[in-house]
């Protein structure tokens, strides 16, 4: 069985990072949760992270991401050395994620073949919908003055409209 589970979006803008996810966990053709929270603060609040895919991994991924970050203080150090691990220890080569993490600053999608992703516009999703949150939030960013979080809650809207593994029970949160 296939299990598809949760989209999530960050959209920098004026200084912010608002990171949203949709609740939903669907295995094969069953929704099975509609809640999971799949993003949050971390690191003492300086950063926000989020995940798609299997919850152990994505937590197991969150710990060692917040360990990182407490080693070297630095996002993007936290990040490349996240990636390093993750593609060359055998055992996280195995986790089956993705992650988003961010700052006011910066903005990094990491994957498990060593992907260290900084998005030229300050939008990154991932995730079953996340292609169409994504268009959705370029969208609103071109032609709007949305702040980042009604543009990452907007475009997850709009997701859930078109992907059947995306649901409305969204979690923004917001870094200024």
């Amino acid at each position: 069985m296939k299990v598809r589970s949760t989209t999530i979006l960050a959209v920098r803008r004026d200084g912010a990072l608002a990171i949203a996810g949709d609740g939903q966990v669907t295995l094969d053709k069953t929704i099975v949760k509609h809640g999971a929270r799949k993003v949050r603060k971390t690191s003492g609040g300086k950063v926000l992270a989020g995940f798609a895919g299997s919850a152990a991994d994505g937590i197991t991924l969150l710990e060692k991401f917040e360990g990182k970050f407490a080693e070297f203080k630095d996002l993007t150090r936290a990040a490349v050395e996240l990636a390093k691990d993750w593609r060359q220890d055998r055992a996280l080569r195995r986790l089956e994620a993705l992650m988003i993490v961010g700052n006011t600053e910066h903005l990094f999608v990491l994957s498990g073949t060593g992907d260290v992703i900084e998005p030229d516009e300050g939008i990154a999703a991932i995730g079953s919908g996340g292609a169409y949150a994504q268009a959705a939030a370029a969208a609103l960013l071109r032609n709007t003055q949305l702040g980042a979080a009604e543009i990452a809650r907007k475009a997850l809207e709009i997701a859930a409209e078109i992907c059947i593994y995306t649901n409305d029970d969204i979690i923004v949160e917001t870094l200024f």
